[in-house]
């Protein structure tokens, strides 16, 4: 069982997170702290060696809370202090995380990618079929988002499950944003509109990297948002022959010709051919 106590602010470690820390949100956060005080500790793992004992405390959830704290000018702030190593700890930021409503589009689609990775480091490859028979450590279907994936594909709670993100659908979606969304349109789109637009970004992570570092380039150097640049950007309607659209012409009048009119034609061919010579 966790242990809650007041730990120094100065003595937290924040470790790179998956979800930076938006000042506007953590602004809001100090609102509540300091209005209604801190309802639920931030969670830390104790880690007494590192950087070289000044930092024994690593965060692993609450990262927003940490830092309304310190817009505070808290010093101390209430913790759990759970016993976990890296791969644990990252599983219970991204489970915290995961089911929150306020996480944006593009968030979730990198906790849900994320999710895999760290189960199967901490608990071993994941394969097909039961435990038992593939070797693996622990079976997918005891992970809680593999669990609600079921579940929702089932029917049970499947409108709650389409809206934490979590449904069978959604989950290839995230993932196809979160392998290959370009970090710099990650950069470029955290904090905007955007951010939480899942078709928007989807539409953005199916071009190839040399464009979607076009479309970064270009709201930068504009200053415009990512809607705007790729209506811009908008590739103009393919160029037609004009004698394939004759043949295409061509073809389909002739699928709708009948015996007598296909031998007309045929002779108007050999006329024209003869007298050509």
């Amino acid at each position: 069982m966790a242990e809650v106590k007041s730990i120094p602010i100065s003595q937290i470690h924040v470790p790179p997170r998956l979800r930076e820390v938006e000042e506007d949100h953590a602004r809001a956060i100090a609102l509540s702290l300091e209005a209604h005080g801190l309802i639920n500790p931030i969670t830390l793992r104790y880690a007494p060696a590192k950087n070289k004992g000044t930092t024994p405390y690593i965060l692993v959830a609450g990262a927003h809370r940490l830092a309304g704290g310190t817009i505070l000018g808290w010093t101390e702030i209430e913790a759990a202090i759970i016993e976990a190593d890296q791969s644990e700890a990252q599983l219970v930021e991204i489970c915290e995380n995961l089911f929150r409503n306020e996480l944006s589009a593009l968030d979730r689609a990198i906790f849900v990618a994320s999710y895999r990775d760290v189960w199967e480091q901490a608990h071993g490859k994941i394969r097909a079929g039961r435990p038992e028979k593939s070797g693996q450590v622990g079976p997918i279907s005891d992970s809680p988002l593999d669990l609600i994936s079921k579940e929702a594909g089932s029917g049970f709670s499947e409108h709650i499950a389409e809206r934490m993100g979590v449904s069978v659908r959604n989950i290839k979606r995230l993932g196809q944003i979160a392998k290959s969304l370009s970090p710099a349109v990650r950069a470029a789109v955290r904090g905007t509109a955007a951010a939480d637009n899942q078709s928007l970004l989807l539409s953005v992570a199916k071009r190839p990297p040399a464009e979607q570092q076009a479309i970064v380039s270009t709201m930068q150097a504009a200053q415009l948002d990512l809607p705007t640049v790729l209506r811009q950007i908008k590739p103009a309607p393919a160029k037609v022959d004009p004698q394939e659209a004759i043949f295409a012409t061509l073809s389909a009048a002739w699928k709708k010709a009948d015996e007598a009119t296909r031998a007309r034609f045929i002779d108007h061919i050999q006329q024209k051919k003869a007298a050509a010579k």
